[in-house]
């Protein structure tokens, strides 16, 4: 009877313990900056982009999964506008030069 009324107690306990550690741990950090225009596919509330990050100036093909047969697409380096957000489901490199 003891063993069922102090395992309550003692769950609660290291839980409290535990998210009060992690609180802590979590404020403590250093806040990290939002990235703009992350690489590779990424959207906006409306809009569905495509950002190639490369310094070599390389124009690669991306496969857009756009809710039918997917399509292809050549982009250059930077951010390009691949559709509305409610018709692109993602976009990735397909490991080809353009």
């Amino acid at each position: 009877m003891r063993v069922r009324r102090s395992l309550p107690a003692l769950i609660g306990a290291v839980t409290l313990t535990l998210g009060m550690s992690l609180a802590a741990t979590a404020s403590a950090a250093p806040s990290t900056p939002t990235v703009k225009d992350p690489c590779g596919f990424f959207e906006t509330a409306s809009d569905a982009y495509y950002n190639h990050c490369t310094s070599d100036g390389s124009h690669i093909v991306i496969e857009i999964d756009d809710w039918g047969p997917n399509s292809e697409r050549c982009v250059a380096p930077g951010v390009t506008w691949i559709g509305a957000a409610g018709d692109v489901d993602g976009a990735w490199y397909t490991g080809r030069l353009c």
